[in-house]
């Protein structure tokens, strides 16, 4: 019969496939240990991580501080707002303070003035009033916003000016008061032009 025929195998044989059962069985419990680890983790988890005790919540980070650009920026576009200021079509921004009615300089001319300059947290950088004597220089030789400026003004006029930093000194800076990117706020009085 099959049946006894299949009960009839050698014991060499018989010892074989109880080895190799042993081997499978054992096997298949070393997976299921393991099966925390891999089947069971997390997707993207390897089996470190997944034993692991959870991340702590990442501390919160605080903003980095606004750069002298956008303080500079945000102070222009508040300046902007009031009456008394004129802002120019490349940003420039100025007020009156006194009027004067003399002769208004060109590029090419000479001009003497006095004036006061500080940052927009009214650190001040350079002052021909605090040293008491007024400069000459060439109005094209200058910043870009008071190159600009000068060429709107008259002699005797006194005007607050507020200078983006793409007008002023921009990337580069003026060390060691100024730095890169700063926004600039100038009184300046024209007091005399000196033709070319």
């Amino acid at each position: 019969m099959h049946t006894a025929a299949a009960t009839s195998l050698p014991t060499s044989t018989r010892a074989r496939s109880a080895r190799f059962g042993r081997r499978v069985i054992a096997a298949l419990v070393c997976a299921a240990a393991a099966l925390p680890m891999i089947g069971c983790a997390p997707k993207g988890a390897d089996r470190q991580d997944s034993l692991a005790p959870p991340a702590p919540e990442p501390e919160s980070v605080a903003p980095a501080p606004p750069t002298a650009l956008a303080k500079g920026l945000a102070f222009l576009a508040e300046n902007g707002k009031r009456a008394s200021v004129v802002t120019t079509e490349s940003g420039l921004q100025y007020e009156v303070l006194a009027s004067g009615t003399g002769a208004t300089p060109t590029v090419n001319d000479f001009v003497t003035t006095h004036y006061h300059g500080t940052l927009i947290d009214g650190s001040v950088f350079d002052s021909s009033v605090q040293r008491g004597e007024p400069i000459e220089f060439h109005v094209g030789g200058v910043i870009k916003g008071w190159t600009e400026a000068l060429q709107l003004m008259r002699v005797g006029d006194k005007w607050k000016l507020y200078v983006p930093s793409e007008l002023a000194y921009g990337k580069r800076g003026f060390a060691p008061r100024i730095g890169a990117d700063e926004t600039l706020i100038f009184e300046v009085e024209l007091i005399d032009v000196r033709r070319s």
